[in-house]
């Protein structure tokens, strides 16, 4: 039966089996933050006893474990990245991706999620790096006394530049 222990700051996914020396525990999966269908796919893969997948999802939440129902995909996920970043792939590659792709169905990006896709695929530490330098930035502002932006409901004055200037051939005049 596989059970789930606190490493540090990630969790483990053990069974306990029997060896020659006593039982022994061993690891099936690791993971950080939240417990995802690829942890459990992973774990019962490696599982030689009875792996009860249900049971380890409500131990996980009665112990304050997150759960997600929803599979993160992580290899799509890092290729997003790399291609991102300016990796770029053998053309074959390309070909067989781009056949694949064309079989599973998608949707369009809202609009509101082109600039979230930046960061999909990047890692927890530099999502923080940057929620920190984002949070040190708000966080001086304020120290400075600086008034809040005024009312964004509030049009800007219009620019006019049409009147009020003299052609340079009339200025010297």
């Amino acid at each position: 039966m596989a059970s789930i222990r606190k490493q540090g700051s990630a969790y483990e996914i053990r069974e306990c089996r029997a060896t020659e020396r006593g039982p022994r525990q061993f690891v099936l999966a690791r993971f950080s933050g939240v417990l995802t269908p690829e942890v459990l796919d992973e774990a019962s893969g490696r599982a030689r006893t009875r792996f009860d997948r249900a049971g380890l999802v409500a131990y996980a939440r009665a112990r304050g474990i997150p759960v997600s129902p929803r599979p993160r995909h992580a290899a799509a996920r890092r290729l997003l990245a790399e291609l991102r970043s300016g990796s770029r792939l053998e053309p074959s590659l390309v070909a067989l991706l781009r056949e694949a792709l064309e079989l599973q169905p998608w949707t369009p990006l809202p609009a509101h999620l082109e600039d979230a896709a930046e960061w999909v695929g990047r890692s927890d530490a530099s999502r923080g790096k940057a929620l920190r330098g984002l949070l040190r930035v708000a966080s001086r502002a304020l120290r400075s006394g600086a008034s809040p932006p005024a009312d964004p409901g509030e049009p800007f004055p219009r620019i006019d530049s049409g009147g009020g200037f003299l052609p340079v051939s009339q200025a010297g005049s």
